[in-house]
């Protein structure tokens, strides 16, 4: 007689369920099933296999995790710090000289816990993250259970824990080997942008990302001015800049893209790079505005990010990706430009691919892991429900999480924190206001 299969770790039976992959998929009266940590069966909740934990989530939608494709952790303690200011004059002087006073280890600790928990609290199964310290961030990552990306920042000028661009790399380099085999994080080259890292730099983290097929996230045509200034110092734009010297290719994560002629969406499709839009950051510096219509319909892969919470002023995915819809139609000229499900899956399955991580999370699919955020949509301003993704993306805000799995691991269970302790996390975030706030404006 065959044996009798092992029940399910975790049965969870919602009232509707988006697996993103297929897309534009609605499935009412499904549950999901979770064993080690993977997603382990899907289907008719009548067909529900034997499972240890049964969670029924009446009212609710399960999405995959959303990914935050681009941020910074640690600036959540500048968050507010330097508001209403153009890009240029925000860094310069005020970002800039604020890091240069206050960061060490201890601050990208604080300022990393605090940006997983609100990440979290809004439905953020994966984040990546570009900031000084590096290895201080990974310790809060491996800590929190969540998963993330961790791009070593990378400038030609000395920065908070690394003298030199060379430092910077070896550092890089060094983080990798570390979290080679990590489950739940992995490590990226992270050069700044085009106006502060030089051609022998980028050359040498094009080699090492080779080498170690490692992805590569950078800053790139955020502005106007930027892309003017590289035409009249380089004779050439950033993006082909980038192409000659061998960086642009499917690892390299291009974030903002606010400035994109037809040689740039040429190359973009010829190369097969992602771009992580970052809308309301782009919106509140007077950037610009990425074309994400137009890079649709041309097959470039559209991740959506919240940059950090120093210029939004804050890590809400479920909200930048509505304003990501919104803005598409406006900018398109269209009404059915990034409809409803395409800007879901601009906040999972396509930042999982611009991360590298397709295979691994970003749909509902068997196999995958557990990486799940339910949504609670039986409040009043989701009613009625024609279309829960709808409501979701145009409706709703993150309060409406109720529950985040990573690796089938519950981090969030009826919106409470289950591995950071929110008391001592706004503690240590008083504490950071009172020393910096108490120094006075900067």
């Amino acid at each position: 007689m065959p044996a009798r299969p092992a029940p399910l770790d975790l049965l969870l039976l919602p009232t509707w369920l988006v697996p993103v992959e297929p897309a534009g998929v609605v499935l009412r009266g499904h549950g999901l099933g979770v064993s080690e940590g993977r997603i382990a069966w899907l289907g008719p909740r009548e067909q529900a296999p034997a499972a240890v934990e049964v969670r029924e989530l009446p009212g609710c939608l399960l999405t995959p995790g959303l990914v935050n494709a681009h941020g910074h952790a640690a600036m959540t303690l500048f968050r507010g710090l330097a508001d209403d200011l153009p890009l240029m004059t925000w860094l310069e002087q005020h970002i800039w000289p604020a890091e240069a006073r206050w960061v060490d280890e201890a601050f990208v600790r604080d300022g990393t816990d605090l940006a997983i928990a609100e990440q979290l609290k809004g439905g953020i199964s994966c984040f990546s993250d570009m900031y000084f310290y590096p290895q201080a961030a990974c310790e809060r990552i491996h800590a929190s259970g969540i998963r993330a990306q961790v791009a070593a920042p990378i400038i030609d000028f000395p920065i908070p824990g690394a003298a030199t661009a060379d430092h910077a790399l070896s550092q890089a380099v060094e983080l990798f080997d570390a979290y080679r085999e990590h489950p739940r994080l992995s490590i990226a080259f992270g050069p700044h942008a085009p106006y502060t890292v030089g051609d022998e730099s980028l050359e040498k983290v094009c080699m090492l990302a080779n080498q170690l097929d490692a992805p590569v996230q950078m800053h790139v045509h955020e502005t106007a001015v930027e892309v003017q200034q590289a035409l009249a110092e380089h004779q050439e734009r950033p993006l082909a800049r980038l192409a000659r010297l061998g960086l642009l290719g499917p690892r390299l994560q291009a974030v903002h893209m606010t400035q994109i002629n037809d040689d740039d969406l040429a190359l973009l499709v010829e190369y097969n790079a992602s771009v992580v839009h970052c809308p309301e950051s782009n919106l509140k510096l007077a950037s610009g505005f990425c074309p994400v219509e137009r890079l649709w319909q041309a097959g470039v892969n559209v991740a959506v990010g919240t940059d950090g919470a120093a210029s939004n002023n804050d890590l809400d995915l479920l909200g930048e990706t509505r304003t990501a819809a919104l803005l598409a139609k406006a900018v398109a000229g269209s009404a059915t430009a990034l409809n409803a499900h395409q800007a879901l899956r601009m906040a999972t399955l396509n930042g999982a691919r611009a991360l590298g991580l397709a295979e691994h999370i970003g749909s509902l699919e068997v196999g995958k892991a557990a990486d799940i955020t339910a949504f609670d949509l039986s409040g009043l301003a989701q009613q009625p429900l024609y279309c829960p993704v709808s409501q979701l993306i145009y409706a709703s805000s993150r309060d409406c999480v109720r529950h985040v799995w990573v690796e089938g691991r519950a981090l969030l269970e009826e919106r409470q924190l289950r591995t950071l302790d929110e008391p001592a996390l706004l503690a240590r975030a008083q504490a950071w206001d009172e020393r910096i706030g108490g120094a006075g404006s900067l």
